[in-house]
């Protein structure tokens, strides 16, 4: 039923007394707009369920629930929940409404009640010994860079590469199909997926990019050292010719720290660059700390497959398309985030993260 006041129900009870005669429905919504001048009345049913409660209890209350109370969510059973929970908490509510002889409804309303809610397993990359000290000399590193330059995360370039499948992979595991037979069904599946490699700086006011990897033909390649020093020198460089100060990072692959590509970073940038065999390490297996990583390319494939691309030049304007509808405002919280991140990871001495979450606005 509408939610109404009491005011309300006690009018539409005086109009029915009123219109007793002639016991209208439409008189009585007629009258109820007119009083409180308003458009909508009660519905017809709304009216007589008040009408059918004042003539049984003689009160527009709620009607007292018939029968035995519930003993779902008693204290034992809160009890038995929360113990349950302590020690197998990997249970899911059906396993675990079975072992307690509880309905999953009056399971999940007391785990609700408990503020128990299922969290996903966070899968991060396996750390080397070596790993937990280059990862703390970096946040240590970053976090006092930003305290000498007050503009640094302003002019700090985070960079990585990624590929986006244009069909993506099948996994088995989650592929029924119910029968009384097997209906012996394979799924045929290209060796060479078709996709584009792209790569991405991510900035305090823009992205720089998208820059794909690709051939004139528009498939993509391999992140070679040479292809990677021809973005660098056709691409990166004339857009960062006039921020004399901007900061360059980037992960350690092999690409990324030949030696011609060291000479040609060294041009651009001369000493303001985060990468190995640089004067600030950037630590392996390190992607819960850079941008592109945490952020921007999990952002970007959350939405670019949302109208199933069927063709490269598809999922390409999709990439661009969201690319280009990330705010400033975003991306400055976003390289604000990455120093917390080093922050955070400073306090744990090296180690992971814990309970990170980045929302967008």
């Amino acid at each position: 039923m509408e939610k109404l006041t009491t005011e309300q129900l006690v009018k539409l009870i005086e109009f029915d007394i009123s219109l007793e005669n002639k016991r209208s429905i439409v008189l009585t919504q007629r009258a109820y707009t007119r009083h409180f001048g308003v458009r909508k009345p009660p519905y017809k049913q709304t009216i007589l369920s008040l009408f059918r409660r004042f003539q049984i209890q003689g009160s527009v209350s709620d009607l007292s629930c018939a029968g035995r109370p519930r003993s779902g969510r008693s204290q034992d059973n809160i009890q038995r929940v929360c113990r349950r929970i302590e020690e197998e908490p990997s249970t899911s509510t059906r396993r675990r409404s079975q072992q307690l002889e509880m309905s999953r409804t009056s399971l999940q309303r007391i785990q609700g009640m408990l503020h128990a809610y299922p969290y996903k397993i966070q899968l991060v990359q396996e750390l080397k010994p070596t790993d937990y000290r280059n990862r703390l000399a970096y946040a240590v590193q970053i976090q006092e860079l930003a305290r000498q330059e007050a503009d640094f995360i302003h002019n700090l370039i985070m960079g990585d590469e990624a590929h986006f499948h244009l069909n993506g992979f099948v996994n088995k595991q989650n592929m029924r199909f119910w029968g009384t037979e097997n209906p012996r069904i394979v799924h045929q599946r290209s060796l060479h997926p078709v996709k584009v490699t792209v790569w991405c700086g991510v900035t305090a006011g823009k992205v720089l990019g998208p820059y794909f990897v690709e051939n004139e033909a528009e498939n993509a390649l391999t992140i070679t050292g040479e292809r990677y020093r021809e973005m660098l020198e056709n691409f990166v460089r004339p857009a960062v010719l006039d921020t004399p100060e901007v900061w360059w990072q980037q992960d350690g692959a092999t690409a990324h720290t030949a030696r011609l590509t060291i000479e040609l970073l060294r041009q651009i940038f001369g000493r303001r660059i985060i990468s190995r065999n640089f004067e600030i390490t950037w630590p392996p297996r390190s992607p819960d700390l850079t941008a592109p990583d945490f952020f921007l390319y999990g952002y970007l494939k959350d939405r670019v497959y949302r109208n199933n691309p069927r063709t490269i030049q598809q999922l390409k304007a999709n990439i661009r398309e969201e690319i280009e509808g990330i705010s400033q405002e975003t991306l400055r919280q976003v390289m604000i985030h990455a120093l917390e991140r080093a922050r955070q990871c400073e306090e744990q001495n090296g180690g992971y993260l814990k309970d990170v979450i980045f929302k967008t606005k």
